[in-house]
């Protein structure tokens, strides 16, 4: 028996999502991060419903990530934007992100050997403090296009709060990328290709998307200004983000329905006990599915159309729910822990709130580990 947890994946929405990304950023490519298996939608089918959409480029974390896609067939240009592989580089014609010297050497010495001109991008820090180079930016990214093999085709960095309502930090960093810009191209080196805006800034910074944009979230339906803590955020792009359609559904099925009478425990701990006589459904979800351990009594699915709460602790392979007040039902009916069902609808926003984290995680958490099916295709 298989896991009763399945993720439907539409396709579809996915390609709708492109078109509002390219609606709010016209005539800039689009750099689609699928990265983290396309942040647990499926990294394969996901590319080829974004190559089918005519996006530009794809991006990915590391070298296996983007090994996986062109053996499964993608040939679409493809950027690794993490401690690239020289070898992989070549053999997989990738476009190599790279952080700081080091790394353009081991590239330039693999372009040598092989007789190749490797295209690179380079990440600067401009205020992230996670990797890219720091100090004298210019001096450093002139030493490595005077490599052997290399060619210097673009210049990106990262934003670390363009989802605040303040962006004062986000100008500064984009500042910072501009000035950049202007002192490299003085010192003869003309670079085309810069890029910044990842999905915040495609939302709320039309003046960091550059030469490219470089959504994330966007693409599977979601806004980072929905996030918990939104209050801080910027209310005036609510409007912007409504077209988004969530690409992920998860479902999962009952082992279990179970009339118990009032006083009695549920599940581990007994830290829920029935006040009357309650209808409990026992969901084939866990854990082990991507359902956190937070949502003990602190979370709802959707059954027959309506809301119905999680109690007591959710178990590896379990979660029980209180159906008293679902008319109707069978243990045959579908449970949605994450979509629409009839009027009602529980997103990875909500999911996240409970638990205070992000809609990124709820997301990889639950699409990672469930069975995916792809509906919608073209």
């Amino acid at each position: 028996m298989n896991r009763g947890t399945v993720a439907e994946i539409n396709v579809s929405a996915l390609s709708h999502n492109l078109g509002i990304i390219r609606a709010l950023a016209p005539h800039r490519p689009v750099i689609a991060v699928v990265k983290a298996d396309a942040y647990g939608h499926g990294a394969v089918e996901v590319s080829r419903q974004l190559v089918r959409s005519g996006v530009e480029y794809l991006a990915v974390a590391f070298t296996q990530e983007a090994r996986d896609l062109r053996e499964a067939g993608i040939t679409a240009p493809l950027m690794v934007l993490f401690d690239p592989d020289p070898k992989d580089v070549i053999a997989y014609n990738l476009i190599p992100v790279v952080a700081d010297k080091r790394a353009a050497y081991a590239l330039s010495e693999e372009a040598r050997r092989n007789n190749r001109t490797i295209g690179l991008h380079i990440e600067v820090d401009t205020g992230m403090g996670r990797l890219g180079i720091v100090g004298d930016a210019v001096k450093e990214i002139l030493e490595i296009a005077a490599l052997e093999g290399i060619a210097v085709e673009g210049i990106m960095s990262h934003f670390s709060e363009a989802d605040l309502a303040d962006a004062s930090f986000a100008r500064l960093q984009m500042e910072r990328i501009t000035t950049l810009q202007h002192a490299l191209a003085a010192r003869g080196l003309k670079v085309g290709f810069f890029h910044l805006a990842n999905s915040a800034a495609v939302l709320s910074l039309p003046e960091s998307h550059f030469f490219a944009v470089r959504p994330g979230l966007m693409l599977y339906g979601y806004s980072p200004f929905q996030e918990p803590g939104a209050g801080n955020r910027k209310p005036e792009y609510a409007t912007a983000i409504t077209g988004l359609k969530p690409v992920m559904t998860v479902k999962t099925r009952m082992v279990g329905l179970r009339k118990l009478p009032a006083g009695t425990p549920i599940s581990y701990g007994r830290t829920f006990i029935t006040k009357r006589e309650s209808l409990i459904g026992v969901l084939s979800l866990g854990y082990a599915d991507g359902f956190n351990r937070l949502f003990s009594s602190n979370a709802e699915v959707l059954v027959r159309g309506k809301r119905a709460p999680v109690v007591g602790r959710v178990c590896m392979d379990m979660t029980m729910i209180d159906v008293t007040e679902v008319e109707g039902i069978t243990e045959h009916d579908d449970v949605t822990v994450l979509g629409k069902q009839g009027d009602e609808s529980i997103d990875a926003s909500e999911l996240a709130k409970r638990i205070h984290t992000i809609p990124y995680e709820i997301l990889l958490s639950l699409g990672s580990r469930a069975r995916r099916i792809y509906i919608n295709a073209a």
